[in-house]
């Protein structure tokens, strides 16, 4: 099996596979300062690609709408033409309009000229236990072509933790996307994954290519692409990483 993702910057990455054309977490803004109720963000890189440049897509992968660093303010003139956008159920109802909203392991189908595409929501813990009160809810998502081709998993913002385990049980996947970065904003704990959570997600997906995303442009990322390549290197299992160049249309081969 073979997909193309371009990575456009942060959380947003573009994804071909068959027909079907997703966009996960849209931010398209300039780099600036995103003042938040509880801290300031900074976005420290503009995006590769241009909303405009993405064109028309079939679905956005929204795995939160509270989050700048997830859905900024060009994000959300982007879902408004968008045909469909799948996040959760709190998401879809602050979010109106074209907003479906899922439940972890909740599916539905896409479309298009005589082929299918399944999208299941997967749990998502944005940080440590206990702070679902402060972060709200996060769903990811899993891509199901007929087969013989394997799935592909995009984690959404999350840690490494149980929910993400039962998604490597349920489904055998041959592309992962962690969203990685180690993000820091709240106290000395990440929200998202870092270095070691993504080595647990790659050995849980034992045979997956591992395609991070969400570890530039903003500052509150404390870890890059280049430590998760020192890390999978360092370990023995480097082959299996593949690192995007933001703006660049990457083949990946399952």
């Amino acid at each position: 099996m073979s997909i193309t993702i371009t990575l456009i910057g942060g959380p947003t990455a573009l994804i071909e596979i068959d027909e079907f054309r997703l966009l996960t977490d849209p931010t398209f803004d300039a780099p600036g300062d995103y003042q938040l109720p509880q801290v300031k963000l900074e976005k420290l890189t503009g995006p590769a690609l241009s909303a405009r440049d993405v064109g028309e897509i079939d679905a956005v992968l929204l795995s939160h709408d509270q989050h700048s660093d997830n859905l900024d303010h060009s994000g959300r003139d982007f879902l408004k033409g968008a045909k469909r956008v799948l996040t959760t159920e709190a998401g879809a109802k602050r979010l109106g309009g074209n907003a479906e909203g899922f439940a972890p392991w909740a599916s539905t189908t896409l479309t298009k000229r005589g082929r299918t595409l399944t999208v299941t929501a997967t749990p998502a813990r944005h940080g440590p236990a206990g702070i679902e009160p402060l972060s709200g809810d996060v769903i990811g998502f899993v891509l199901e072509q007929a087969k013989p081709n394997r799935p592909v998993y995009v984690s959404g913002d999350t840690t490494w933790f149980d929910g993400v385990a039962e998604v490597a049980r349920r489904f055998a996947c041959g592309v992962v996307l962690p969203f990685a970065g180690a993000a820091q904003t709240r106290g000395p704990f990440h929200l998202t994954m870092d270095t070691n959570d993504t080595i647990e997600t790659a050995r849980a997906f034992a045979d997956a290519v591992i395609v991070p995303v969400h570890t530039d442009g903003w500052a509150h990322f404390r870890q890059n692409a280049s430590d998760l390549r020192a890390s999978f290197d360092t370990l023995g299992f480097g082959r299996r990483l593949r690192i995007l160049e933001p703006g660049i249309a990457t083949v990946i081969e399952s």
